[in-house]
């Protein structure tokens, strides 16, 4: 019997679920329920997945912690999938050191990568990193190295160092080819077309074109005042003023960015910025107060100086005004921006990944599914929500982290 398990376990580690249940399906012993489980996980069924693996933790006696901790592992990677950001990083942690402590380097390893990966979804970039020096990269199994290179290339990505990126994701590649797991090889192919779709739009003197992530790192480096409508900051090089916590001003600083060299009507401006349909006497003394506060603002940068019809943006030490754009407007394109990875989220993984109240998300959804653009199934706290990836909507610059160095 014990050969059975062994030849399933290699048909799991091969890619091939269904030839391990053909092994193990009819078994409850306890190595049996964990092949299962981690079989229907590769197979989709994520929930029956999750029911195997805590029946296989239970069934594993006392002493063997080696066993117990792999179900811990297989579980913590569901949730990953699952996109249950609050599963107890605790637990995964302590399966680790159990691991390690056995000479389990291995499935340690992997523990480690799972849990990078859900720190780089949650936009702990430094954290996701630090795990990842901890792990080390020497005899991983193909598999395993897949894994990593991808957190290194997402990691890479989120720090627009396209170049490092490309040489992960070519390494993962590699170990993908080497593992035969057909899978591993779409998750790698998905991950390249990142850094081939477009990622932005640039607006600079009344035309717009394009820009792929490793045009956008270049950009950061650019001599140009840059209105970056993705963190609301205006910026030239080492200097920069946020202007996140004031929508009217960055408003306005864009319309004065998009027009430029050329000035903006009054009535422009009102419009844009105070979305107001008709300017009467009150806009436009209020106009006058919010540039006023703009001037203030951009002191460093820029000059804001009054013109017949309107007002004009003159930029200091430079002869470039570019407005960074995002590919699409869209009111809850942050939102979009992780459902775009075609995995079914919650809202409540949502909220924690964006860093917000689970109301607001819920609500964005709901508005998100009136227009058709997302979809949900289950109900109540088992509710997803997903999206096929949306052409030319890469999800690179909408993620949390540092993302422009300035």
């Amino acid at each position: 019997m014990e050969s059975l398990i062994t030849a399933a376990a290699r048909a799991l580690e091969a890619g091939d679920p269904l030839g391990a249940l053909n092994r193990v399906a009819l078994r409850n012993d306890a190595p049996s329920l964990a092949l299962r489980g981690i079989a229907m996980a590769q197979l989709g069924d994520l929930a029956k997945a999750k029911t195997l693996l805590r029946s296989a933790a239970r069934a594993f006696g006392p002493r063997e912690a080696v066993a117990r901790a792999r179900c811990v592992v297989a579980e913590a990677e569901i949730a990953l999938v699952s996109r249950d950001l609050s599963w107890p990083a605790k637990t995964l942690a302590a399966a680790r050191a159990t691991l390690e402590k056995h000479g389990d380097l291995a499935n340690a390893a992997h523990a480690g990568h799972i849990e990078a990966r859900r720190l780089l979804l949650l936009g702990r970039i430094d954290e996701a990193e630090r795990t990842l020096a901890e792990v080390g990269s020497a005899s991983l199994p193909p598999a395993s190295q897949v894994a990593r290179e991808l957190v290194v290339a997402g990691i890479a990505i989120r720090r627009l160092r396209t170049e490092t990126a490309r040489t992960a994701l070519s390494r993962a590649a590699e170990a993908a080819r080497l593992a035969g797991i057909p899978a591993l090889s779409a998750e790698v192919d998905s991950a390249n077309r990142i850094l081939d779709t477009p990622a932005a739009r640039l607006i600079a003197r009344g035309s717009e074109h394009p820009l792929l992530l490793g045009e956008v790192e270049r950009l950061a480096t650019s001599t140009a005042l840059v209105v970056d409508t993705f963190h609301h900051v205006v910026r030239r090089q080492g200097v920069a003023v946020s202007l996140g916590t004031r929508p009217v001003l960055f408003a306005l600083a864009r319309l004065l960015a998009q027009a430029w060299p050329a000035d903006v009507s009054r009535e422009t401006l009102i419009s844009g910025a105070f979305r107001a349909k008709h300017a009467d006497e009150s806009h436009r003394a209020r106009l006058r107060v919010e540039i006023g506060r703009l001037r203030t603002q951009l002191k460093p940068l820029a000059e804001i100086s009054a013109t017949k019809p309107g007002f004009v943006l003159a930029p200091r030490k430079t002869r470039d005004v570019l407005v960074l754009a995002r590919p699409v407007e869209e009111k809850h394109a942050a939102v979009l921006a992780f459902l775009s990875d075609g995995e079914p989220w919650s809202s409540s993984a949502l909220a924690l990944a964006l860093g917000t109240s689970a109301r607001t998300v819920q609500r964005a959804l709901e508005e998100l599914a009136r227009s058709n653009k997302v979809q949900s199934f289950g109900h109540g706290r088992a509710r997803r929500w997903m999206t096929p990836p949306v052409p030319g909507f890469p999800t690179g610059l909408l993620l949390p982290g540092p993302l422009l160095k300035t």
